[in-house]
C-alpha cells in the first residue's frame, strides 16, 4: 500500500484542529512567544522547510499507555524526569515519517552526552499496520530499535491518543494521511512546543539543530550547541549541472547533456516492497536501453535518511546479482528536492536539455516500465 504524506499539511493541521474545538476536541492554543524567539526577517522565520516551532503554554501532555516494538506496555507518564519528544509515525511511511525520525535522532545526538536526559517516543498513526512486529519493523531498518519507543496497540487505543494530540488520520484512497506533529514535552509532563515536519531532505541538520536548541532549554545544564545557519537551503534542479559521488568512487553526470531515468531510493524501503526484486529489474532496463537509446538508468540513494553510513553498501552486498549501472549518492538531499521527489522511490526521466519528462511515484514493473518511457520519448 502506498503511503502519502499531507503535503498541505498546516492548512489541514489548522482546519482539523478548528473542526476539533467544533466537535469537542482537546486543542491547544497556539500561544505567542514560541521559546525560540525569531524575528520575522530572520533566516529561521522566512525558510519555508523549517519550523521553528509554536508555544503549547506548558498545557499538561495527555497520558497514554500502549505497547512498544519489545512487546512492552508502555505510559507517557514513566518517562517523567526526562524531557519527551513525541513523534507521530506511519510506521509503514515511506514520504515524511523517515524525514522525521532522521531530525528526531540528529537533535539527539547534538546534544552530546546531554542526550541521555532526552527521551524519543514515537505514536503510530498507520491504522492499517498496528503490530508490534510493525512498530519493530520501522524501527530496525531505520537503525531506531534502542533508541526510542515506538508505540502501538490497538486502533480504538490510538484513536484515543490521537484524538488527544489533535493529530488527523484517515485512509485516503488506499493511502495513509496524517498530521506530522512532534510535540516537546518537558520533564514534568507539559506540553511546550510544537513542530509540523516539512517534506525537504536538505534541512533536516537544520530542523534538528532547531530542536536540538529547544531541548537544551528545558536541560537543568543547558548545553551550549554550535551555530549553524539557518538560510534556506535550495534544491539542484535537472538544469543544473552537477555531479555525485557513487559507491565504487568514481562520480556520475546530471543536468543538461545527461539524460536519465533516476531511481531514487533507500535501503529502508525494503520493509514495504522487495527492494532486492525491484533494483536488479533496473539490469533489465538497462540492457534494453543500450539496445535503443533510451536514457541510462542511475540509482539515488537518499544518504540524509539512512541510518548510518554504511547502510547503503551493506544492503548492495547482500544483492543475489550485481547491479549493473551506476549507484550514485545525495549526500546532502538537495538532488531530491530539486527534482521534487516527495516519496521512496520514486522514478524520474529526465532530458538532455534538463527537463523532467515523467516521474513516477512507487515501482512498476518491467514491461509497464518500458512502454512508459517508449511512449515518452516518441513524443518529444
Amino acid at each position: 500500500m502506498r503511503r502519502r504524506f499531507l503535503f498541505y499539511a498546516i492548512p489541514v493541521l489548522l482546519l482539523v484542529v478548528g473542526m476539533a474545538m467544533l466537535a469537542g476536541y482537546r486543542m491547544h492554543s497556539k500561544a505567542a512567544g514560541s521559546q525560540a524567539i525569531v524575528s520575522h526577517l530572520s533566516p529561521l522565520a522566512t525558510n519555508p522547510d523549517i519550523d521553528p516551532g509554536t508555544s503549547l503554554g506548558g498545557h499538561p501532555a495527555p497520558n497514554f499507555t500502549l505497547t512498544n516494538q519489545f512487546g512492552q506496555t508502555t505510559s507517557l507518564r514513566q518517562f517523567r524526569g526526562k524531557v519527551v519528544v513525541l513523534a507521530f509515525t506511519d510506521s509503514e511511511c515511506t514520504t515524511i515519517c523517515p524525514i522525521t525520525t532522521e531530525t528526531l535522532v540528529q537533535a539527539v545526538r547534538m546534544l552530546g552526552s546531554d542526550g541521555g536526559q532526552v527521551q524519543l517516543v514515537g505514536v503510530d498513526a498507520n491504522p492499517d499496520a498496528v503490530s508490534v512486529a510493525d512498530v519493530k519493523a520501522y524501527s530496525v531498518d531505520h537503525g531506531l530499535l534502542t533508541s526510542w519507543d515506538f508505540l502501538t496497540g490497538s486502533v480504538k487505543q490510538l484513536e484515543s491518543v490521537w484524538k488527544a494530540y489533535g493529530i488527523y488520520v484517515a485512509v485516503v484512497h488506499g493511502a495513509i494521511d496524517h498530521t506530522p506533529a512532534v510535540y516537546l514535552i518537558n520533564q514534568k509532563g507539559q506540553e511546550m512546543e510544537i513542530y509540523d515536519s516539512q517534506m525537504a531532505y536538505a534541512s533536516i541538520g537544520q530542523q534538528a539543530h532547531v530542536l536540538a536548541q529547544a531541548i537544551a532549554h528545558l536541560l537543568p545544564h543547558p548545553p551550549r550547541l554550535p551555530p549553524i545557519s539557518y538560510r534556506y537551503i535550495p534544491g539542484t534542479s535537472p538544469k543544473t549541472p552537477m555531479q555525485l559521488p557513487t559507491t565504487i568512487g568514481r562520480s556520475v553526470s546530471l543536468g543538461p547533456g545527461h539524460p536519465h531515468l533516476l531511481v531514487f531510493f533507500a535501503t529502508w524501503v525494503r520493509q514495504t516492497s522487495d527492494l532486492s526484486a525491484n533494483l536488479t529489474m533496473f539490469n533489465q532496463y538497462q540492457a534494453i536501453a543500450d539496445k535503443n537509446n533510451w536514457p541510462s538508468v542511475i540509482a539515488v540513494d537518499e544518504a540524509p535518511t539512512e541510518p548510518s553510513g554504511h547502510a547503503l553498501t551493506s544492503y548492495l552486498a547482500t544483492l543475489p546479482s550485481p547491479l549493473r549501472f551506476p549507484v550514485a549518492i545525495d549526500t546532502t538531499g538537495q538532488v531530491a528536492d530539486g527534482y521534487g521527489v516527495q516519496d521512496q522511490p520514486w522514478l524520474t526521466l529526465t532530458s538532455s536539455s534538463g527537463q523532467i519528462l515523467w516521474s513516477h511515484d512507487g515501482w512498476l514493473p518491467l514491461d509497464k516500465l518500458t512502454s512508459i518511457i517508449q511512449e515518452v520519448i516518441s513524443q518529444r
